[in-house]
C-alpha cells in the first residue's frame, strides 16, 4: 500500500519533541482504536511508520489518516501493515479501492464537500462519520486537514 502525504504544518499538535512523537501518536490511534491489533508506530524524519494488524481495510484508511493528520506529520508508511480481514462482496471491494481522499481547503464545509463528491450536501453526516476518528465536530474543520471520501455514502453503506 505504501506511503501517503500530508502537510507537515496542520492538524493536531500532539508533541512538541521529535523523540516523543512515535509515543504520542501510538496513544492517539490507540485512544480512538479503529480496528489495530498489534500496533507499532515509529517516526522519522517527518515520516510516521505504521505496523500492525489492521481487522480492515477501513481501519487501516482510518489508522493513516489519525497519524497524518498530526503536526510534523509529512507522511505515513504502512508496508508494515497487515488487513487480516478481507473484503466479502463485489460491492465492498469496489468501494474500498474506490475510496478518495480529499484535502479540506479554506472555506470549505462538510456539506460543501458531500455536495461535491455525493451531489448532496445533507450528506455531511455520511462524511463525519466516516471520518470521526480525525473530525472531533463536524462543524470545526481546518485547511489542510486530509479526510476520507468513502465511494458509497455510509448510510447507504449499511
Amino acid at each position: 500500500m505504501g506511503l501517503f502525504d500530508f502537510f507537515k504544518t496542520s492538524g493536531q499538535s500532539l508533541f512538541s519533541k521529535e523523540e516523543d512523537a512515535a509515543k504520542k501518536i501510538h496513544e492517539s490511534i490507540n485512544a480512538n482504536n479503529p480496528g489495530i491489533k498489534n500496533l507499532k508506530v515509529d517516526f522519522k524524519k517527518n515520516t510516521v511508520f505504521l505496523s500492525g494488524e489492521a481487522l480492515s481495510p477501513e481501519a487501516l484508511q482510518k489508522a493513516v489518516l489519525m497519524a497524518g493528520n498530526v503536526q510534523g506529520v509529512e507522511s505515513v508508511n504502512v508496508d508494515g501493515m497487515k488487513v487480516t480481514a478481507g473484503l466479502k462482496t463485489a460491492q465492498e471491494i469496489e468501494s474500498f479501492d474506490q475510496t478518495q481522499y480529499y484535502v479540506i481547503q479554506t472555506g470549505d464545509t462538510l456539506s460543501k464537500i458531500a455536495q461535491r463528491f455525493y451531489g448532496n450536501a445533507a450528506k455531511y453526516g455520511d462524511l463525519f462519520e466516516a471520518n470521526r476518528e480525525v473530525i472531533r465536530n463536524p462543524n470545526m474543520i481546518f485547511p489542510g486537514q486530509k479526510i476520507r471520501i468513502p465511494k458509497v455514502p455510509v448510510s447507504k453503506a449499511g
